[in-house]
């Protein structure tokens, strides 16, 4: 009976954080299942070592290994591998969990709270990052700074050049920049613009 406590508080907190606050913001089906799955497996995998003398080292261990884990299928965003993490966190904590008491209870729901916090799109709305092939090779960084703050029309705050290829005349970017306020109101604006600079 014990043990049935942790894995329900476990099963809640997964669910709202893989389909309640992941997935309606970043629309990953298979990363959100994918979550749940590396959460129930660890969750099974921690609250059996919970019964041996080296539980909570081997989770730790367990945890470790996991969180090197990349899916290769796919890149995963930065954002996602926090959401990745959180399920491991999640698992393992009330895994190796006894029962539910009120520190268990509090760092699943930290996790979960901290996390849709921290990603939600009203923190840094304006705040945008982009991948750019531009129809030049610039080789001076100062041309290519105002080359791109033309093209996306807004102050531009880090350009990364990543490739310039003098053959094809195309510079490849990475750019971090805020979009205006205007366009930050009007998502649907600022949408077709950024779709036509990637």
């Amino acid at each position: 009976m014990d043990l049935l406590a942790p894995i329900a508080l476990d099963l809640v907190a997964i669910t709202l954080l893989a389909f309640a606050i992941y997935y309606p913001r970043h629309r990953r089906r298979d990363l959100a299942v994918a979550f749940v799955g590396v959460n129930v497996g660890v969750l099974a995998v921690s609250a059996v070592l919970a019964g041996t003398t080296v539980g909570a080292g081997l989770g730790l261990g367990l945890f470790g290994v996991l969180s090197i884990i990349r899916l290769r299928s796919r890149e995963i965003e930065q954002s996602e591998i926090a959401y990745y993490l959180a399920a491991l966190a999640i698992g393992l904590i009330s895994g190796l969990s006894t029962g539910v008491t009120w520190l268990t209870a509090g760092l699943v729901a930290l996790v979960v709270v901290v996390l849709a916090v921290v990603d939600s799109p009203m923190l840094l709305r304006r705040s945008r990052e982009q991948s750019i092939v531009m129809d030049r090779a610039h080789t001076d960084e100062d041309e290519l700074r105002s080359a791109v703050e033309s093209l996306i029309g807004a102050p531009v705050h880090r350009v990364t050049v990543r490739a310039i290829d003098l053959v094809s005349d195309t510079t490849t970017v990475d750019i971090r920049y805020n979009v205006p306020r205007t366009a930050a109101a009007r998502p649907e604006a600022l949408t077709s613009r950024e779709m036509a600079t990637r």
